[in-house]
């Protein structure tokens, strides 16, 4: 059985996301969304510190030419922590108020593949299905590849990059797409699809044979996927709304994982970040934008 290592802080997330595995840094960063956090943990001394957001954050990519590009409810920023310093660079659905990012990846080529979804305070139940899939390019470009997605979640790469993952967790789907060298995407093509009962695909990322890690929301779980869809693998955790999961460390051998404490405060550790020791994959090193 796969040891689970809850990360020791003195706090919780309302939302965890957005994980992501610095070598520049070597630390990882995550978000809380709701909570408007931006969280880093230093691989070299366990040490975590988190900046505080104006606005709910969804992600964070590195930037090429240094600090990072992250996902802001009203679009796409660039990031200084050292003095902390935001820019905007475009918010992608100025017609879709409502809307915020959700989750993004950067591809080989520098782009970013960004998903959103509806902002509302009603049940999810009853969300209009208004998220979409963007692409922002190093010139600052945006461009809209898909559309009529509720929660727009989990970007995931090949390791060839010929193939982008994409999920919309609130009806179970993950989608693939051929996604070509230039940046247009095939059609959308069916790839797994889950009834509810076991959780809904949540964050996903790749490991170095192509297996596809998904994060399993209200499942408890994290499960591995052969690239023909078929089950290889799933690794339970201790608490059931796990949202994202990534490859960290010099040799990408070590997985973290986020989760969400939102609606469930009588779980400590709801909200946690864990480690999940040996898990048997290589992950891929995260791209960086170049713009």
């Amino acid at each position: 059985m796969t040891a689970v290592r809850v990360i020791p802080r003195d706090t919780r997330d309302i939302l965890g996301e957005g994980l992501l595995w610095s070598a520049r840094e070597n630390a990882l960063f995550w978000t809380d969304i709701l909570g408007r956090k931006l969280w880093r943990m230093s691989l070299a001394d366990n040490a975590i510190c988190h900046w505080d957001m104006p606005e709910a954050i969804g992600w964070i990519i590195e930037r090429a030419a240094g600090g990072f590009v992250v996902g802001l409810a009203s679009g796409f920023y660039r990031l200084d922590l050292d003095p902390f310093h935001l820019e905007l660079i475009a918010n992608p659905q100025p017609e879709r108020p409502g809307n915020r990012l959700n989750d993004a990846k950067a591809d080989a080529h520098g782009r970013i593949w960004a998903g959103s979804m509806p902002f509302l305070e009603q049940p999810a139940t009853n969300w209009p299905p208004t998220g979409a899939l963007y692409r922002l390019d190093p010139d600052g470009t945006i461009s809209r590849h898909d559309d009529g997605i509720t929660i727009a979640n989990g970007p995931a790469l090949s390791p060839d990059g010929t193939v982008l993952y994409h999920t919309d967790s609130r009806i179970g789907q993950v989608w693939k797409y051929a996604l070509n060298a230039e940046g247009s995407l095939g059609p959308r093509e069916p790839h797994l699809h889950f009834d509810g009962t076991t959780g809904s695909p949540d964050g996903m990322t790749c490991d170095r044979d192509g297996g596809l890690w998904i994060a399993f929301y209200g499942g408890g779980r994290i499960a591995r996927f052969h690239p023909d869809g078929m089950l290889d693998r799933e690794i339970a955790l201790p608490t059931p709304q796990i949202t994202n999961v990534c490859f960290a460390g010099a040799d990408l051998t070590r997985m973290f994982a986020t989760s969400a404490g939102d609606g469930r405060p009588d779980d400590p550790l709801a909200g946690a970040l864990f480690e999940i020791e040996a898990p048997g994959a290589i992950g891929l090193e995260p791209h960086q934008y170049r713009g």
